[in-house]
């Protein structure tokens, strides 16, 4: 699709919704030097994308937001999970370490009694959490005053009153945009093919991790 896409001069955009989600276009611009990141997006057992495992089905979103919040390639990924109700893995935990030195621990499950979905992350003077589902963020960023000893500001991101946005309307409108203007989508396929790649080797370590240990 990628080749067939450029070699017809098309616009090819993936639908990566998460992109889009109000808190993460509140937090991108603070973006600094992501060193460490720690993700959770858990949900209750529906039996819906019950022919893909977990990976695929809930974490690619978040394996996605971090690879894009990352400017480094991946240097090491380890994966381990388990089928719960499933033929296939209805959790795992996911552990991506960049050439930056920036390193990440995800964390999916279809099997939880409670839905959160978390992206929590430290780059140097700041702890930042931003939370999908209530679509806001929350910075935590040291403060330093001469002659007193360093602080903590607590600082509230959302978007201002009447301008809340639906990540699925936004992201039409930009491909929309896109065709008109023929500018790069926000998700092109290269950015798509790096995340299916990620979650894909994911799948494979956890696959490899299971016959190491002898689980099914």
């Amino acid at each position: 699709m990628i080749a067939a896409a450029a070699a017809h001069e098309r616009i090819l955009a993936v639908g990566h919704l998460e992109r889009f989600n109000p808190a993460v276009r509140l937090v991108r611009p603070r973006l600094t030097r992501p060193l460490f990141f720690e993700v959770h997006r858990l949900s209750m057992f529906t039996p819906r994308s019950l022919d893909v495992d977990v990976l695929l089905d809930l974490m690619i979103h978040d394996l996605d937001i971090v690879l894009s919040f990352v400017a480094s390639p991946l240097a090491d990924l380890q994966a381990v999970g388990l089928a719960v109700l499933t033929p296939y893995v209805d959790i795992a935990n996911v552990r991506l370490s960049f050439e930056n030195g920036c390193v990440a621990n995800l964390t999916a499950s279809r099997v939880s009694t409670e839905k959160v979905r978390k992206l929590r992350f430290f780059q140097p003077g700041e702890y930042i959490s931003l939370d999908y589902a209530r679509r806001d963020a929350r910075i935590f960023a040291v403060e330093r005053h001469p002659g007193a000893a360093p602080g903590i500001a607590h600082q509230h991101l959302t978007s201002p009153a009447g301008e809340e946005r639906e990540p699925l309307a936004d992201e039409i409108t930009a491909f929309l945009d896109c065709v008109r203007t023929r500018h790069a989508p926000e998700v092109d396929g290269a950015a798509a093919r790096l995340a299916l790649d990620t979650a894909l080797r994911a799948a494979q370590a956890v696959r490899d991790h299971a016959a190491l240990v002898g689980v099914q």
